[in-house]
């Protein structure tokens, strides 16, 4: 159908190696101040072709289901898909290696230049570059979802419990993950229709 993406089947992506995914994963997360998950999607869909922008969407948001980072737990989903366990294991490894240390680095030096005006302002700037990102990420995941009065409602409860509510995570996905799957079983999902 037009418009829509080919099938994870339909595409061939490129076999990775522990060392490849180490380092991809690197190279992520060394680029993501402020928030990874921008420059995951830049990379995985984007430049290396690894995922389809639909599979990193359903990655995404199982990894957002399932307990600890959602960004660690598509990372470790991606190299298990590469290389299996040893994949998985490299790819988190590469997430966490590089910020790791740059976090010691940057708390050594927060520790005796902490009250600097300077570095109040550097950091007020980032914070504003980073929400930037996250709702440019948010614009491009949201542009490849059917349009649909049913999913836009889910949505907006979704938003309205977290934002405003401030409902616990956990809380929200237990109570519209059945109400989703009720109001939107048997429908097909076509991009772009409006129900």
């Amino acid at each position: 159908m037009p418009g829509t993406e080919p099938a994870a089947a339909d595409r061939v992506q490129p076999a990775m190696g522990c060392a490849q995914l180490f380092w991809m994963f690197s190279h992520i997360t060394m680029l993501g101040f402020g928030g990874v998950l921008p420059w995951m999607y830049r990379v995985l869909v984007d430049k290396r072709q690894v995922l389809s922008a639909q599979e990193f969407r359903e990655l995404f948001a199982l990894g957002q289901v399932l307990p600890g980072p959602s960004i660690c737990n598509m990372a470790v989903m991606v190299g298990y898909r590469h290389a299996g366990v040893a994949g998985g294991a490299s790819a988190l490894a590469g997430m966490m290696l590089g910020p790791m240390v740059l976090v010691i680095l940057l708390g050594l030096g927060y520790e005796s230049h902490g009250r600097s005006p300077v570095l109040a302002s550097v950091l007020a700037g980032m914070s504003a570059a980073a929400c930037g990102l996250i709702v440019v990420m948010a614009l491009r995941m949201a542009a490849g979802l059917p349009r649909r009065w049913r999913s836009g409602m889910v949505a907006l409860l979704a938003l309205l419990g977290i934002a405003v509510m401030h409902l616990p995570l956990w809380l929200v996905l237990a109570a519209l993950a059945p109400l989703g799957m009720l109001l939107l079983r048997g429908e097909q999902p076509v991009a772009g229709n409006a129900r």
